[in-house]
Formats: structure tokens, sequence, C-alpha cells
């Protein structure tokens, strides 16, 4: 009795196995699904990392896709810093003669040209430089043709000398010379065309030689005071283009040239500075205002790049979808590099032509997260 339920024991075992052998060899003859399809999806033949999307569901996502692609581009250093007015283009004006402010023309802020008057003194000296001056013409004048008339002329000569110091030019002295008539007013005039930047002029207030009047400040062409890392160094050199955006102007990309590189390392900071020679024209920019850098080299390098809203972030890193059926998405991680112009730089995880997420990962993403595979 014993024997026959070992025996028994034993058939029911064989029976087993060679059922569950056969169940194998059947699944084994089935061809393998597409992981995208309906049917691997029903038997839970998806691979983890992957999201099934109708293309329904990918249009109402607005999920569209681009292919990887090489691309020519430039390498390029970003720094950050501000704007100030050209050194080269910022005038200070003084009092050339002791007097008095009778009148102003010109106050903080306001647009001037070269030449403008912005302000007018009272000042004896210059009074008594014009007398001298006509006194001498009219001496030369009387001792034309005469021996004394080159001792006469060289007098003439100084007296006009101690009017240019006062502003006038030649042609104004001329001009002084042939009216006969002195003027009773030094006129302050605007060396260079800009915005008065500062004004310490009073009207009526007595003013000494030398006495500081006016600041002006060109702002057609602006100075970008860049802070360049030590790691960038080497990078960098004088004559590479220059691609400035501004909080105020967001939309808006400004174009400058590098001109300098200092010679000296700022030893708080550990950074170099940098000078950015940039049009104005239109007066949009700003003294003061921080800008964004990026320089670019004059070399060029081939690169795999895709759109920069395909790069997703994730607890593990950097990651893309890849389209790899036309309703399956495959996460994969990549490494990234720089940026160029809305593309990001792919250094591995991709090849060239594979199709990724341009749009719309942040739904693929989603998705991924629901099930419980984001990480």
């Amino acid at each position: 009795m014993k024997r026959t339920k070992i025996t028994f024991a034993r058939a029911l075992i064989l029976s087993v196995l060679t059922a569950a052998s056969a169940a194998a060899c059947k699944r084994a003859a089935v061809p393998a699904a597409d992981p995208g399809s309906g049917e691997a999806a029903a038997r839970g033949e998806v691979s983890p990392g992957t999201v099934i999307l109708t293309a329904e569901a990918q249009a109402g996502g607005g999920i569209a896709v681009e292919a990887a692609r090489m691309e020519e581009v430039s390498p390029s250093v970003k720094a950050l810093g501000d704007l100030e007015f050209d050194a080269r283009r910022v005038a200070g004006i003084a009092a050339r003669a002791a007097g008095r402010l009778e009148r102003l023309f010109a106050y903080p802020g306001d647009r001037i040209k070269a030449g403008d008057v912005l302000a007018e003194i009272y000042s004896p000296d210059y009074l008594a430089a014009q007398a001298e001056v006509l006194q001498a013409a009219a001496r030369a004048e009387r001792l034309a043709g005469q021996p004394d008339e080159a001792a006469a002329r060289s007098f003439l000569d100084a007296a006009r000398r101690k009017l240019a110091p006062l502003g006038l030019t030649s042609a104004e002295i001329d001009a002084l010379i042939a009216s006969g008539q002195i003027l009773p007013l030094l006129a302050v005039r605007a060396p260079i065309a800009g915005i008065v930047l500062e004004s310490k002029a009073l009207a009526g207030a007595a003013v000494a030689e030398g006495t500081d009047l006016f600041k002006l400040g060109d702002p057609s062409t602006l100075w970008g005071r860049v802070h360049l890392t030590e790691k960038d160094l080497a990078s960098v050199r004088p004559g590479m283009a220059a691609s400035i955006r501004t909080q105020a102007f967001a939309g808006r990309v400004f174009h400058g040239r590098l001109v300098l590189v200092g010679a000296s390392m700022d030893a708080s900071t550990r950074t170099v500075e940098g000078r950015i020679e940039l049009p104005n024209a239109d007066g949009a920019l700003k003294p003061g205002m921080y800008i964004e850098a990026l320089l670019l080299s004059n070399e060029h390098r081939s690169v795999l790049t895709v759109p920069a809203a395909a790069v997703l972030e994730f607890p593990s890193g950097r990651c893309v979808f890849v389209r790899t059926t036309p309703t399956a998405f495959v996460l994969r991680p990549v490494e990234t590099g720089e940026a160029y112009d809305g593309r990001v730089e792919i250094l591995a995880g991709l090849a060239a032509g594979e199709a990724v997420a341009a749009t719309g990962g942040i739904i693929l993403k989603s998705e991924l997260m629901k099930a419980g595979l984001g990480d």
C-alpha cells in the first residue's frame, strides 16, 4: 500500500513537469510582439521606462518628435556682468575762466549735440582777453608795411593764444576781430553729443577757473563689463563675437565684440574682467543694466543636438524620450554638453537620426511617474 502511494506521487510530479514544459515551449514559439502594440501592452510585455500613447493621445498632449541631428556650432562661454558708459565717450566740463554763471541751458537728463551751449559765464578775465586781442589787431593793422609790423603781428598772435584756452576757435577769434565787438558772456559748449549725466552749475553762482560744471556721456556705444571665470580663460580672446541679453528686453539679442580681457584676477571673486564693446544706436540699452553675455568663438565643430525642451530632469539625471514605434516612447538617460540657441549638445546616449519627443515631454514624464517608473 505504501509503495502504491509513492508511485502515485511520482506520477503526479512528472505530469506537472510535463505540462509546465509544454506551456514554456508554447510561449517560446509565439513571435515577439511590438512593445508599442496593443497586444503587447495587454499581455503586460511593455518594458520598464516605456510609455504607450496612441496617435490621438499624442496629438492631444501636444507631443511632437524631432530627430537628433549633427550641427556645426561655435564653442561659447557664458558670462554675467553689467553695462557702463564707454570711457572714451564721457566728458567732464569745467569753467575755463573765473566769473559768475549768468545763464544755464542744460540740465541732467537732457540730450545735447556737440557744440551746444550749456551755460554762459560773465568773466572779467574773458573780457580783458578779448580787449587785448582787439587792441593788438588794431595795432598790427596800423603798423602794416612798417618796420614794427612783425613785432605787432607777434603781439597779436600772443593775444590770440590767450583766448584759445577759453574755448574760442580760430574762426571765432577772426570773427571777433572782424566785428570789433567784445562778447559779454563766455559760452560753455558741449565737446561731445550725448546726455547730461551731472550738473553742478547754479545760475548766479560764482565759479573759479576749473570748477566742475557738467558731466556728459554718449550712450551710442556702451561697454559691457563681464566677469570671466578661471576655467573659461583658455577659451576667450579679444575679437570674439558677443551676444547680449537683458531682463528688460528678454526677446531681443544685442550684438557686440569682446575687446579686452583683463590682465589680473580678482582675488575675492576669482574672475577676470572682460570688456565688450556694444553698439547702442537706438539707446535701448542703459548703463547699469545687468547682462548675460554669450561669447562665441570663430572655431567650428560638429556636435549632435536635440531641442532643449526634449531634455528632462529626473532624479537619476537628464533623460530624453526616444520614440521606438509610432506609439511607444522609451526613457533614455543622456549626457549633455553646451546649449546653442534653443538646442542642447548630446555627448552620450543618443545617435543621429533617433527621434525624440521635442515637445510634450512633460506629458510622457507624468505618465511614467504614474506607473511608478520615474526613478
